[in-house]
């Protein structure tokens, strides 16, 4: 009795249900809004570019022409000594001031103006006084030792009326002409630097390093606190700083290929040195002597002595030429992945890090842009990524793209040619879980749009963007990030409708739009309320349905067979048109924006064309996809719905799902039988496609076969001149 009543339970979705409580309206509409699905998909597949380059092959940027080269040649001789002058490439402009001459006057000898020099010398000399002839050449400090420094200041005596204070300068050891009374011209430097000093008890200061050891000015403590400095800077020098210099010399002059262990071990202790004596960046008044000693080293052509001299060119804060070749020889270490390792063990991550934080694009945009490059392919290693994530490398690039996105016109082009680098080295990012948070902490998804919009003509910033959103929205947290930055759904429809032949921006856009309809019923009617958004969906949807399309398919072979591969440019076509109807799918399930779908004769009709021109076993996703959109559309009945008026030839050619050796299709199919069915015109043909589904599962089983063909039911299995047959009765 009780297997008698679960047999009764059992019934078609075709057959009214009997002594069955009648459903009120609300339910039974409850009950088909079930039936809307939201259709899933896969993210497009993004491949590694094998060779590490700034600019790929496919690479289509709008000054392509003008792009800083991957591949160039550094020697020591391309560095500058000192590292003083302006970068490559600066050329400093001509000041438009005239200096203002002494304006004759005497007409006929107008050289009586203008100074000239004493006749006789001896003169001269006979008039100075001996308290001005001992001077010394400005400059000459840094040559002497602090203790014969103190030495040599001269006292300072005291002008009277209408006379110069006596010039203050420290005697060369080297050179006693001028203390004898020899005659003294003083040039510019020496007047600029004697008008620094100044009487006491004028209101007027001495420089600390020109007062003699224990005078007293204006300073204070500031002139013996400078000079136990430079005392100190000295100590270091000769005992430590300049033995490792020469150690580094005397090795590199008989190093060979693989002694090259020793030089990164004393290049360490330097940088160790220059650390504790906090002589780093530009407070050591010897760095040029450092640098012109490292520079020389690079000739040596080591990766590893390379990254070492690096670290410490750029804790030495280098600028200019020298800055930029220093990041091109990173940049050109980092293209070989067997060179990833030393990155690993080495702290060159935080120094070009530390340029990407501080450096402008208008001063140093190539050197930026070498240095992002290094940043982009080390990225691409997982162990290096994790590294990177630790050291705020998505912090760093937050403020970056801040930078870049402000920098003046004249720099547009260089930070566009930089953006290429960072959102390549961010879409490697986006890979790690961890990354994800960070991403939507440092708000880098909004950052990103404001890059779109200043940045929307160069498909390689769109498409590396693309990627980054289309890795991303497949979270939560990130969708909803995006989801709230304004006017979204505008400028992704924009993109689209710009870039529309190119398949590979197109298809993550999709897939992301895609994305943020798939949960959100706020984020389907927003898409849907912009302007042009479905005209631009429509146009997108014809345009890749009708490209290179494939003659008219033939009938299904029998299973055992294996279709052939379809080439690659029609399945990244056909990948678009599964997005794209996905996201008519999921959109068409808000009551505001299905009933305006379903009334759309071009949607209804480009549809109903995929089902004709497309086979389940090519490309099964596709035709689930469109059955799906069929479905959810054909839940709205309106007297003018354009589906309405097609149901008939929908239903013929739903046969095709049916009758496929797909299950996923035919669970699509029969679900939009059951809305079909609701038209007696659609209702015969629903009833015997759903016959002919359960007669293609029972062949299936190889006995069946056998008593299905002996009760003819290959004859029977037509209708309308559409042939029913189960493709498995051919297979005995």
């Amino acid at each position: 009795m009780a297997s008698m009543e679960r047999k009764q339970t059992i019934l078609s979705p075709f057959v009214p249900r009997h002594n069955a409580v009648r459903k009120t309206s609300a339910e039974i509409v409850s009950e088909a809004r079930q039936s809307l699905r939201v259709q899933s998909t896969q993210r497009p597949f993004t491949p590694r570019d094998g060779h590490r380059q700034l600019f790929g092959k496919s690479s289509a940027g709008v000054d392509r022409d003008n792009r800083p080269p991957s591949t160039f040649s550094l020697h020591a001789q391309n560095f500058e000594f000192p590292d003083s002058r302006p970068g490559s490439g600066t050329r400093l402009s001509p000041l438009d001031h005239k200096p203002n001459l002494p304006v004759p006057c005497d007409d006929e000898d107008p050289f009586k103006a203008f100074p000239k020099p004493p006749t006789d010398p001896l003169e001269v000399k006979k008039r100075q006084p001996r308290t001005r002839a001992r001077l010394l050449r400005a400059g000459s400090l840094t040559t002497l030792s602090p203790v014969e420094g103190h030495k040599d200041v001269k006292e300072r005596v005291n002008p009277g009326p209408g006379q110069k204070q006596a010039s203050l300068k420290r005697l060369p050891s080297s050179d006693h002409t001028e203390a004898r009374g020899g005659p003294h011209k003083p040039g510019p430097r020496r007047a600029a630097s004697e008008s620094r000093i100044k009487q006491p008890g004028v209101g007027s200061s001495v420089r600390p390093t020109e007062c003699r050891a224990g005078q007293t000015t204006e300073l204070g403590d500031g002139d013996e606190t400078k000079s136990k400095e430079e005392d100190a800077e000295s100590l270091v020098w000769n005992n430590t700083i300049a033995p490792l210099l020469r150690q580094l010399e005397s090795m590199a002059a008989g190093s060979s290929e693989g002694s090259v262990d020793p030089l990164c071990d004393v290049c360490d202790r330097l940088h160790g040195t220059l650390a504790e004596a906090d002589m780093l960046g530009r407070r050591c008044k010897r760095r040029s002597g450092i640098l012109r000693t490292l520079f020389r080293l690079i000739d040596l052509h080591s990766a590893r002595l390379n990254l070492h001299i690096s670290t410490l060119c750029l804790a030495l804060c280098v600028s200019g030429n020298n800055l930029l070749n220093i990041c091109k020889l990173i940049f050109q270490i980092s293209r070989s992945e067997s060179n990833d390792i030393l990155f690993q063990n080495n702290s060159i991550i935080d120094s070009f890090l530390g340029v990407l934080s501080k450096e402008d694009v208008s001063s140093s945009g190539e050197a930026l842009l070498y240095c992002v490059g290094t940043l982009k392919f080390l990225s691409g290693n997982s162990a290096i990524l994790r590294l990177l994530l630790d050291k705020n490398c998505v912090g760093v690039a937050q403020k970056l793209i801040q930078r870049l996105c402000t920098a003046r016109e004249t720099n547009f082009t260089t930070s566009g040619h930089i953006l290429v680098q960072l959102t390549a080295a961010l879409r490697n990012l986006a890979d790690h879980p961890d990354a994800r948070p960070l991403f939507v902490s440092f708000s880098i998804l909004s950052e990103l749009f404001v890059v779109l919009r200043l940045h929307h003509k160069d498909p390689d910033i769109c498409t590396n963007i693309s990627r980054i959103y289309s890795k991303l929205s497949s979270y939560s947290e990130c969708r909803l990030a995006l989801a709230q930055t304004p006017d979204c759904y505008q400028l992704l429809l924009e993109l689209l409708s710009k870039h529309h032949q190119k398949q590979d921006l197109v298809v993550r856009l999709l897939f992301t739009l895609g994305n943020l309809t798939a949960k959100s019923d706020e984020a389907r009617l927003q898409l849907f309320q912009v302007e042009g958004c479905l005209d631009t969906l429509l146009q997108l949807y014809a345009t890749y349905q009708h490209r290179n399309r494939p003659p008219p398919p033939q009938k299904d072979p029998p299973p055992l067979s294996r279709p052939q591969a379809a080439p690659a440019s029609v399945q990244e076509e056909e990948d678009v048109l599964v997005k794209l109807v996905r996201v008519l799918a999921n959109m068409c399930i808000h009551p505001a924006v299905g009933p305006d779908l379903a009334t759309n004769t071009s949607c209804i009709q480009l549809l109903m064309e995929t089902l004709e021109l497309k086979s389940v076993l090519e490309s099964e996703e596709l035709m689930v996809n469109v059955a799906a959109t069929i479905n959810n559309l054909s839940f709205y009945q309106e007297e003018s719905s354009a589906l309405r008026r097609s149901q008939l030839t929908i239903a013929k050619l739903m046969l095709k799902l049916v009758l496929s050796s797909s299950m996923d299709a035919m669970l699509e199919a029969t679900r939009v039988y059951g809305n079909l069915s609701q038209s007696k015109d659609a209702g015969l043909i629903c009833k015997a496609s759903f016959s002919c589904g359960v007669l293609t599962n029972l062949t299936l089983d190889p006995p069946n076969r056998l008593s299905l063909a002996v009760e003819g039911a290959d004859a029977k299995c037509w209708f309308n001149e559409v042939e029913l047959m189960p493709t498995n009765l051919l297979v005995m």
